[in-house]
């Protein structure tokens, strides 16, 4: 049996949940650090507080991933995963900028960094499933198609939950001020209405979508020589089997994914105090006046250009890919992507730095389409969804590192000037563009001059 191939409607609305989930996403991007500035973070412990996500995802990524290799439900293998992480991260989203609600129980920087936690967590549990997804319903020669789209609807999301906070108060007259230790309303409204927009979304994908029986998984994997053993134990220590088996092609990416995401996660989480103190000429520890709100507000806009490009570069990346192939398409996008970051230390003012972020969101698109498309053809069909998982190891670990040191290089290596970090994920993103000629795509159907 082969698997048949799906319209662009049916693509898109098998991806349409990832539109919810990246919005929450961007919105946790985009203002998590300035929300645990507002609760009494200090710039210095920034990552140190953020280090909760990666290390969630660490561990709840290959678990979910080997479980729902095994599950099999009315709602089918995937989908029940992504539509509890969904609620979950929804409920996440309406708690962190209520975190002070629990002061009687414990300071709200803390209970706002454990609802980084949980958020991060649930984006993780929703997250991995829906790459699974596409590699089990897709044939190989739709798969660059497949993660475009997904990158298409991951822009579309992350460009409205970015820019959120910022169209509520500047078209719609919302309040970005507040007292010392509370949040303002329009960053309050932009995190209820992500959460609403996040289980919708997830619901379009859960509703519209057919996943193929165990019995047709069958017939697939036999067709593809992958008859799975009957007595195949569902251990989770077959887990750490399954990581020392890991395929030639998913090592290689290893370290391309490693140093990409090394630089993803220091513009993250430093990027509204650099640009406060860089371009705006702010005290960093003044997070409560008027100045450091807006911000944090522009950061969320030059999020959202990032994510726009994503989103439009996405549609032209099976074209570019088919003319230069995978790993040439990766790599340049990459070094645009370095180019845009280290320019954000010589551009004269805030609005050039739009073009600093259109360089970002062509290495942002390329970096969730081709490493997924390129490892899809390496793995086997059967242990998708763990390698998957697994796969989330080389996204998280440099993450975990950034997280450890981040903060102790801004304050003792840089000299208390968080922009210096954002110049370190340039350098980065230039390691990772240099990594990928050394990655073997042993499945480039899709590519005629590689």
């Amino acid at each position: 049996m082969k698997k048949r191939k799906l319209s662009f409607l049916e693509i898109w609305n098998m991806s349409f949940g990832f539109l919810g989930i990246q919005m929450g996403f961007a919105l946790q991007n985009a203002n998590a650090s300035r929300v645990l500035q507002i609760f009494g973070a200090d710039v210095h412990e920034l990552s140190w507080f953020w280090i909760v996500a990666p290390l969630t995802g660490l561990i709840v990524q290959p678990i979910i991933g080997h479980y729902s290799d095994r599950t099999w439900t009315k709602l089918g293998r995937r989908r029940p995963y992504f539509l509890v992480g969904a609620l979950l991260a929804s409920i996440g989203l309406i708690l962190m900028p209520n975190s002070d609600m629990f002061t009687a129980f414990m300071p709200a920087l803390w209970v706002g960094a454990g609802m980084l936690m949980i958020m991060d967590a649930s984006f993780n549990i929703a997250m991995e499933p829906f790459r699974a997804l596409v590699a089990d319903i897709l044939p190989s020669d739709q798969r660059t198609l497949g993660f475009s789209i997904q990158t298409v609807l991951i822009g579309i999301g992350a460009v409205i939950g970015s820019w959120l906070p910022y169209v509520l108060t500047n078209w719609f007259n919302v309040t970005n001020e507040s007292a010392v230790g509370e949040v303002p309303l329009n960053l309050l409204l932009s995190f209820f209405i992500g959460a609403g927009v996040l289980i919708g979304s997830i619901l379009i994908t859960v509703f519209t979508t057919k996943e193929y029986s165990p019995e047709e998984m069958k017939l697939i994997y036999e067709a593809q020589g992958e008859v799975e053993p009957e007595e195949e134990s569902s251990s989770l220590m077959n887990i750490f089997s399954d990581f020392a088996k890991m395929p030639q092609t998913m090592k290689q990416l290893a370290w391309v994914q490693f140093f990409s995401w090394f630089g993803l996660f220091g513009m993250w989480v430093f990027a509204t105090p650099a640009i406060a103190s860089h371009v705006y000429g702010l005290d960093i520890t003044d997070t409560h006046s008027k100045g450091f709100q807006d911000a944090g507000d522009w950061v969320g806009i030059l999020f959202g250009v990032y994510n726009l490009v994503s989103a439009i570069y996405a549609f032209f990346l099976p074209a570019i890919a088919k003319k230069l192939g995978r790993k040439k398409t990766h790599s340049y996008s990459l070094i645009v992507g370095a180019i845009g970051l280290l320019s954000l230390y010589v551009l004269p003012d805030k609005n050039w730095l739009i073009l600093s972020m259109i360089g970002v969101g062509i290495a942002w698109a390329s970096i969730l389409a081709m490493p997924y498309a390129i490892l899809a053809g390496s793995i086997p069909a059967r242990k998708m969804g763990v390698y998957m998982g697994i796969f989330n190891f080389f996204i998280v670990l440099p993450q975990i590192l950034n997280a450890l040191i981040g903060g102790p290089m801004v304050k003792y290596l840089y000299n208390d000037k968080p922009i210096f970090a954002l110049m370190v994920s340039g350098v980065s993103f230039i390691i990772a563009a240099l990594l990928v000629s050394k990655v073997n795509d042993v499945d480039d159907t899709v590519v005629t001059n590689n």
